[in-house]
């Protein structure tokens, strides 16, 4: 305030342990506002974030460095209970991961709309991104547990979920009429 950069918008005056006098403050002008917004801007501009790889796989169809981040993330971060991997609870892992990935894209929401666990064709998916932009790709995801007494690689867990997404037809529910998929 001395320095004439904030102002006072209003006083307020409260009873609690004695009286307290608290302060809305409002910026001076255009300028300022400019100049801050430049300053806050400029603090978190230097901080690298990794999870952005993430998205720029996804959208890339670069399912190897989806895969490496994921790693990374799981071997550096993650813990045994974390997931949830218990024989009572099944799909303890997959809804783990699933909040996961949920956070990891909730950024595209801009050009997306992105829906989970919604009931579409005959089942319900896990993450469906739809493209607000004709031209992008629609994307469902279906997180898959490995089981390996059912199937006898990860190869074979990912070909149940494709099978599980053609079957039950979750495409059907896409309003941008996008018939391109990933």
């Amino acid at each position: 305030m001395a320095s004439g950069y904030l102002k006072v918008k209003a006083c307020h005056i409260q009873q609690g342990n004695g009286w307290q006098q608290l302060y809305e403050l409002g910026i001076t002008n255009f300028e300022v506002m400019v100049m801050f917004r430049n300053i806050v801007a400029g603090w978190f501009a230097s901080v690298s974030s990794s999870y952005n790889d993430f998205i720029k796989a996804l959208l890339q169809g670069d399912v190897k460095a989806m895969n490496v981040y994921m790693n990374r993330v799981a071997l550096n971060t993650f813990s045994f209970f974390d997931t949830g991997k218990m024989s009572s609870v099944d799909n303890q892992p997959e809804r783990f991961y699933h909040g996961f990935v949920l956070g990891l894209i909730v950024e595209l929401e801009n050009r997306y709309i992105i829906t989970s666990n919604r009931e579409s064709g005959f089942g319900r998916y896990d993450v469906m991104l739809e493209p607000k932009d004709p031209r992008d790709d629609a994307i469902i995801m279906e997180f898959k547990v490995h089981d390996s007494d059912d199937e006898k690689s990860l190869e074979s867990s990912v070909q149940a979920a494709l099978k599980q997404i053609g079957e039950k037809r979750y495409e059907a529910v896409m309003k941008s009429g996008s018939d391109k998929s990933s």
